[in-house]
């Protein structure tokens, strides 16, 4: 009773209440997130209903999804006339650290995330960092660019030293909210936790792909204690420039 008494549903928590979202994959039938447009205004009145205010769409762009920034921006002028809601929508991407987005970024043809596209949202793999992944981060702030790295506590390889490392070296933090709750295994959680409890987050993203993968979110409990953390989190940190 004590361990129910401590948890919520996200549902009810309040958690999405004013948030901006600088993380999913609701841009329809682009790569491996929504296919319908649709399941895409669903999730869009779903989260609008619980005080959902902003979402930055971020498509996976690499080698085996070479998205371009004009058939996405192409998409998303299309979902714009579906959808009429009062959910701020905005377009940036989610850049695999691969030999495509190097040469994007060699040629500024890229889709940068923030009011000002100051900054750029960058992934790697959960297993292995890139070979040339200092080099990378370096290239991305000579072309004035700030790296936003996304769900830091999904890569497997990254410890508490490796945090610690890219923050110092001028790379901010996106937490996957869902990991909260153990949608990617207890490794994820407990590390999410401890870079939560650390201040080492900087942005906040559901990185949703699917009404299931919502849902499933919504109607999962989630500490007390974390909710006041990421809401904290989520009211100084809100507005990427």
């Amino acid at each position: 009773m004590w361990l129910i008494s401590n948890k919520t549903f996200v549902r009810d928590s309040g958690l999405l209440e004013n948030f901006h979202d600088c993380h999913c994959h609701l841009l329809p039938n682009v790569d491996d997130g929504v296919k319908e447009t649709d399941e895409t205004l669903q999730i869009l009145e779903e989260w609008e209903d619980l005080g959902v205010k902003e979402v930055w769409l971020t498509p996976h762009v690499m080698e085996d999804v070479p998205n371009t920034p004009k058939d996405l921006k192409q998409a998303f002028e299309k979902l714009n006339t579906k959808y009429r809601g009062k959910i701020e929508l905005h377009l940036a991407a989610e850049n695999m650290m691969d030999g495509l987005f190097t040469n994007r970024l060699q040629e500024n043809d890229l889709l940068p995330i923030g009011i000002e596209g100051k900054h750029l949202l960058i992934e790697t793999s959960y297993y292995i960092p890139p070979i040339n992944m200092e080099e990378i981060i370096e290239k991305i702030k000579s072309k004035k660019y700030i790296p936003i790295l996304a769900h830091p506590e999904r890569y497997q390889y990254m410890d508490a030293t490796a945090y610690r490392k890219w923050k110092q070296r001028g790379v901010l933090l996106q937490l996957n909210l869902p990991s909260l709750v153990g949608a990617y295994g207890p490794e994820a959680l407990h590390k999410a936790e401890w870079l939560l409890n650390q201040g080492l987050y900087d942005f906040c993203g559901s990185d949703t792909h699917s009404i299931n993968h919502t849902r499933y979110f919504l109607n999962s409990m989630i500490k007390k204690k974390t909710v006041k953390k990421v809401r904290k989190l989520i009211a100084n940190t809100f507005i990427i420039e």
